[in-house]
């Protein structure tokens, strides 16, 4: 009996150790399939991924292409019948200062250049210069021309008859006129010294053309030395008495040719900005 036990012990052990072995094998092969189906499954996320991040980059650079395109479309220049170039965001600027202008001087304004003119010469004269000490005076004029304003100013708000040494009263028109200069680097400022046609010789001039030219010196070593503004942003011009506004036929006329122009003239790009200043 003991000797039939034993072979078919070693027969039963056989057939399990073959048996697991196929199990074995049947699973090392599972998992190698599971093993390369996974890292097929990475493969194809990091295509995702890769794909994603492209998708990412096209729609932040769409947006980006689309804020140019609001941005160019806030900057597109329109040619109006009055040849004058402006953009949307000039014009609603310049709707936005009409706004605050009175109407009875609005309604004279008929074309777009009459609105830029008053625009500017409100934003100027209310916010810059003043309006309440100096819009209506009579010993101060604006003239504005394709963007380039021009201040006269009487040179009794200035000078002492005959002299070149700014009044210190004047002083604070000055600074008014620096504040326009500091708060726009792009725009240069040119001073014009005028006089009548009475002649003049003492120790101090020669003769109205030494006289204009003086007093054009004095206002932009002023601005220049007072208030830093770069020299390079100023003229100085002497016209002596070769501009005359009115004849000089009555002293009437003559005071009124006795003036220094405040020439502004600002880079056609930096425009707007002088509308747009708030002080």
């Amino acid at each position: 009996m003991r000797n039939l036990i034993l072979p078919v012990s070693l027969c039963m052990l056989m057939i399990t150790s073959c048996v697991s072995k196929k199990k074995y094998v049947e699973l090392e092969n599972k998992y190698t399939d599971t093993k390369g189906n996974l890292q097929k499954l990475q493969l194809k996320q990091e295509e995702i991924n890769r794909r994603v991040e492209i998708y990412n980059d096209r729609i932040n650079s769409l947006k980006d292409d689309n804020a140019n395109l609001e941005e160019e479309n806030e900057l597109k220049f329109d040619v109006n019948s009055d040849n004058i170039v402006i953009s949307k965001k000039g014009r609603d600027i310049m709707n936005a200062t009409l706004a605050k202008v009175n109407p009875e001087k609005l309604a004279k304004a008929k074309t777009l250049k009459d609105s830029l003119n008053l625009a500017l010469s409100y934003n100027i004269i209310s916010q810059t210069l003043g309006e309440a000490e100096l819009l209506n005076s009579d010993e101060l004029d604006i003239d504005i021309d394709e963007t380039v304003v021009m201040i006269s100013i009487s040179d009794k708000l200035l000078f002492s008859t005959g002299s070149y040494r700014i009044k210190e009263s004047a002083y604070s028109l000055i600074t008014k006129i620096a504040d326009i200069a500091e708060a726009e680097p792009s725009i240069d400022i040119m001073i014009e010294g005028h006089t009548d046609s009475q002649t003049i010789s003492n120790a101090a001039v020669q003769d109205n053309w030494d006289l204009s030219v003086k007093r054009a010196t004095s206002i932009v070593r002023l601005l220049q030395n007072k208030f830093k503004i770069d020299g390079n942003r100023l003229i100085a011009s002497g016209r002596g008495d070769t501009v005359p506004l009115l004849p000089n036929t009555s002293s009437e006329n003559r005071a009124k040719n006795r003036r220094t122009r405040i020439v502004i003239l600002p880079n056609i790009n930096k425009f707007f900005a002088l509308l747009n200043s708030e002080n």
